[in-house]
């Protein structure tokens, strides 16, 4: 899973992959130590502007000092997916050893160069390096308005980068840039002696590129440095909004699991009093002049329309559900590290295809139980029915990255990866998921039987308006999430929210004797998708600076497919629910 971009590899690596699909290569490392004046590389990585954490570039798109010949480093899936291109850069720095202002290169800009960098400047490009697994982040240049009348608008270049490195024994702890006590290059005119003319007319621009490395003993050990990455803030941190987000999250779960269990259990002991007034009555005759849930005992259990979708959902709902937790408990066992950010993405595409066999079983299994007769076509549309608007709108998003010369396009080996991942483990598994569960299989357990002429369903009361509580994960940012037991709890608040939601649901439709509840209960709380994406166009409008063609494709082409995960794995879980409850109280009657 790990392989290399470009045609050369990276200089000495301090990191040893194994490569290995089913070991998942991002996660075991060997880490070796640094002794006084070995070489530490530097590798350049992306540029972008500031508010658009998508909208990414390769670094050396700028025109900045570069070598001859580009040798790019060696990266894990999940690096490629999150736009890494890292290479080497011509930064030279020695574990602990100082250097004071030594030059870099000196470029020669043309104007349509420097109007590049003018116009990067102004968009608020920032740059990411790669110094030993550790990100550093920062401007590319300055800009400065000021004035109303006159107005002063000023362009300036930093051509000068104080790199400040913290190290412990032989490890290196954290880094940074400075730019602190820098003049930049105004690209606005003259500058001094040293720079030809610039504007318009203007032929050319000469700039000296500097650097400056200083070495800092740091108490923390190399195994605690995760923490000090955590604290230093370079993009806007939103962490408080977590624990604000939690208590309203567990006092709305405690109102609505009293709703269901002392309300609901409450009311059903009063039905079931009312009901089961004498043991001799035979099922068909519990209709006779009553209303409510009971009435309709020979109908609730009535296969719904379009049984192998319903089965789809529930298969692929199960199977990201599945996904969802085997992430999070993956975290939670430390095997993500905030040096290492794309191995939560690697770990996302080998756990899709490996749980493909969880969608395939649970599909076919309930599709035979309900009596469903072309099986082979329900594997096709459980196989499908996520990863075809997937590669849709990767398609298009991907096309637009492409077009614009992004790193977050995928190169042709990436795509042919998935691909194969796809096609020679998702899809043979969701088959051989498919069989077993067919073959295993067994009857539909219902505790009354059905009428062959279903009954007429009464004119409906205007529906019950639930509000869902849903935190919107700030997956669009640039913060390293490390609340994985938080994240584990808020998790499990959904699901139990979504539970409750549609078991009350549940109970109001069939007290209102309609007995359609089955594709209703999967709506119910599958609806969910809906106010996501809603509230992420919401987000994009009134609380992100993220703007432009291809930021926008990337947030709402994906923000499409994380509210159809939602559904299909919240809709999954209340049907379940509904399921469970429904058969609870209709076993409960006393019918002989």
């Amino acid at each position: 899973m790990c392989f290399e971009m470009g045609h050369l590899p990276g200089s000495r690596q301090r990191t040893t992959s194994i490569p290995s699909i089913l070991v998942l290569c991002f996660f075991s490392v060997l880490t070796l130590g640094y002794k006084m004046g070995d070489n530490v590389t530097m590798y350049v990585n992306k540029v972008g502007p500031y508010h658009n954490p998508q909208e990414t570039y390769h670094f050396y798109t700028l025109p900045v000092c570069r070598p001859d010949k580009v040798h790019h480093k060696s990266l894990s899936l999940g690096e490629v997916l999150d736009g890494d291109r890292m290479a080497e850069s011509l930064y030279q720095i020695r574990f602990g050893e100082n250097v004071e202002k030594k030059t870099l290169c000196q470029l020669m800009l043309s104007e349509k160069e420097v109007d590049q960098l003018r116009e990067a400047i102004e968009e608020l490009y920032y740059f990411e390096f790669v110094l030993d697994d550790i990100p550093i982040w920062g401007f590319v240049g300055y800009i400065e308005e000021s004035g109303f009348l006159p107005h002063s608008h000023k362009v300036g270049l930093w051509t000068h980068l104080d790199f400040n490195i913290e190290y412990n024994g032989d490890s290196v702890i954290f880094a940074n840039v400075s730019v602190k006590d820098v003049k930049p290059v105004s690209l606005e005119g003259s500058a001094g002696s040293a720079l030809g003319s610039v504007g318009v007319g203007g032929v050319s621009l000469t700039v000296v590129h500097t650097y400056s490395v200083r070495w800092f003993e740091s108490p923390l050990t190399h195994a605690r440095r995760a923490e000090r990455l955590r604290d230093y803030s370079f993009f806007p941190k939103t962490l408080e909004i977590h624990w604000l987000s939690i208590i309203n999250s567990l006092v709305l779960v405690l109102l609505l699991l009293g709703f269901v269990i002392i309300i609901l259990m409450r009311v059903l002991k009063n039905d079931f009093a009312r009901y089961n007034v004498e043991e001799e009555v035979g099922c068909d005759d519990l209709d006779q002049g009553d209303n409510g849930w009971k009435i309709i005992h020979t109908d609730v259990f009535r296969f719904p329309p379009h049984k192998s979708l319903l089965c789809a959902v529930l298969g692929v709902g199960a199977q990201f559900l599945t996904l969802s937790t085997g992430i999070i408990i993956m975290a939670l066992l430390g095997m993500f590290n905030v040096h290492h950010h794309g191995a939560i993405n690697s770990a996302a595409i080998v756990l899709y295809a490996l749980t493909s066999c969880v969608s395939g079983y649970i599909s076919c299994s309930f599709y035979t139980q309900i009596s469903g007769k072309h099986w082979v076509w329900n594997i096709i549309l459980t196989s499908t029915l996520f990863s075809a608007p997937l590669f849709l709108t990767w398609s298009i998003v991907n096309s637009v990255h492409w077009c614009s010369g992004s790193t977050q396009a995928l190169p042709a080996t990436t795509v042919l990866l998935l691909l194969g991942a796809w096609v020679l483990v998702g899809f043979p598994l969701t088959v051989i998921g498919g069989i077993v569960g067919k073959n295993r299989a067994s009857g539909f357990q219902a505790p009354c039987r059905t009428r062959n002429i279903a009954r007429q369903i009464p004119s409906q009361p205007c529906a019950i308006s639930v509000e869902l509580y849903y935190i919107f994960a700030t997956v669009w940012g640039r913060e390293h999430y490390a609340l994985y037991g938080i994240l584990l709890c808020v998790f499990a608040i959904l699901l139990s929210v979504g539970a409750c939601i549609s078991v009350a649901l549940t109970y109001f439709l069939l007290s209102g004797e309609d007995y359609r509840w089955w594709w209703r209960s999967v709506l119910s709380t599958g609806s969910t998708g809906l106010f996501i994406f809603v509230y992420s166009v919401f987000y994009y409008s009134n609380r992100s600076s993220m703007s432009g063609l291809v930021q926008s494709m990337e947030f709402f082409g994906y923000s499409l497919l994380t509210a159809l995960v939602f559904s299909l794995m919240l809709g999954s879980v209340s049907f379940w629910a509904s399921l469970a409850f429904i058969r609870y109280i209709y076993r409960s009657l006393k019918m002989d």
